[in-house]
């Protein structure tokens, strides 16, 4: 029988400009983070149907939740930095024996938007360099 987690125990940490990693899943409520691989066509003459490969992997994990003074200065601060961040994700929370996700990126985008009635909100964008490494905590 599976083992379903709820999402409310997410966690995400990213690297500041120290490389410290930090935890800022208290301002979270949302993770996306799709994997996908490049395929390239080697169809041949004569063929009826399309051939592929596989080629390079890639991603980016997008972010998004309340803005927070502190994580906007993360954030800002590490927004088109040049050394790749260290990231780490825990789909189902970061207790011993749970999935995790590392990897390191670069943060390619960062917005805040508020309006009258509703939280300001941020949205940020991690791209993935190199491999994406799956442990566990």
């Amino acid at each position: 029988m599976p083992t379903f987690r709820h999402g409310k125990a997410s966690v995400f940490k990213i690297d500041n400009a120290s490389a410290t990693l930090t935890d800022i899943s208290n301002t979270l409520t949302d993770v996306g983070f799709p994997a996908k691989v490049d395929t390239a066509e080697v169809t041949a003459f004569g063929a009826s149907a399309k051939a592929y490969i596989v080629g390079l992997t890639d991603g980016t994990i997008s972010l998004s939740g309340s803005f927070d003074a502190t994580v906007d200065s993360l954030l800002s601060g590490v927004l088109g930095y040049a050394t790749a961040l260290n990231w780490n994700y825990g789909p189902e929370g970061s207790t011993a024996g749970y999935v995790k996700y590392t990897g390191l990126g670069y943060v390619t985008d960062y917005s805040k938007t508020g309006s009258v009635g509703a939280v300001v909100k941020y949205t940020a964008t991690v791209q993935i360099t190199g491999a994406v490494t799956r442990t566990t905590w």
